[in-house]
């Protein structure tokens, strides 16, 4: 099969309704059952484990058995960051959104994309690190500066302690709902676990929204002058 021919048949295989929805809902970065995902597709178990092994098929998906259950999850976050990017196009306001438009709420305001944050807050973390010099672009994505590890290592982050992985450090994640990037890759994960550690912030059970707590939004008002609503 030519890269054309895996094209189409990829994109066949992401954009059908049921798989969408299935994969849509992976994106918090949770590991789901089959009857999970069945139930989130609203489909049958039996429905579910068809479009369930045309997606491991295609390394669109990975299984891990724990005990008597499967859980799913994308194969790798390349194929999450496709999802994501999808997303993009079915903004429907994007033609008359200001980029100074108040935040909304929910998952549009603070969310996970798939391990990493996104919304209006981790866009607003990720310019702030910019603008102070801790991030730089470089095309599709961020260099970590000198000042920046500095900085990171406030959450015991260092370029010597990141696992060794064939995952980028850094990526330029564009965000659905700001239309903006924000931090993705290795980097953008671990940031996300040590403050979701230091309880900065809080996940919503069967949601990717994310809470910022008052300990969140004064810590990040100190260390990056941001003013979260």
């Amino acid at each position: 099969m030519d890269t054309e021919e895996r094209f189409v048949f990829i994109s066949g295989l992401l954009c059908e309704p049921t798989r969408a929805r299935m994969l849509w809902s992976l994106l918090d970065g949770r590991a789901y059952t089959a009857t999970e995902l069945a139930n989130a597709a609203d489909i049958s178990t039996t429905s579910a484990s068809n479009h369930l092994s045309r997606l491991l098929e295609a390394d669109i998906l990975k299984v891990e058995t724990q005990g008597r259950h499967r859980y799913y999850n994308f194969f790798s976050s390349e194929v999450a960051y496709v999802v994501e990017s999808l997303a993009n196009l079915a903004k429907a306001d994007r033609s008359t959104k200001s980029p100074n438009a108040a935040p909304g709420k929910g998952i549009h305001y603070c969310r996970t994309c798939y391990d990493h944050m996104a919304g209006y807050v981790g866009v607003q973390i990720t310019e702030a690190m910019e603008t102070k010099d801790y991030l730089q672009k470089s095309d599709s994505v961020y260099l970590v500066t000198e000042k920046g590890w500095e900085w990171l290592s406030q959450f015991n982050i260092t370029a010597d302690n990141l696992p060794a992985t064939r995952r980028p450090l850094t990526r330029q994640c564009l965000d659905w709902s700001e239309r903006r990037p924000h931090l993705a890759g290795q980097l953008g994960a671990v940031l996300l676990e040590k403050m979701l550690q230091k309880g900065w912030f809080r996940k919503v059970q069967f949601s990717r929204e994310l809470v910022v707590t008052s300990q969140g939004s004064q810590s990040l008002y100190e260390i990056l002058g941001i003013t979260l609503q």
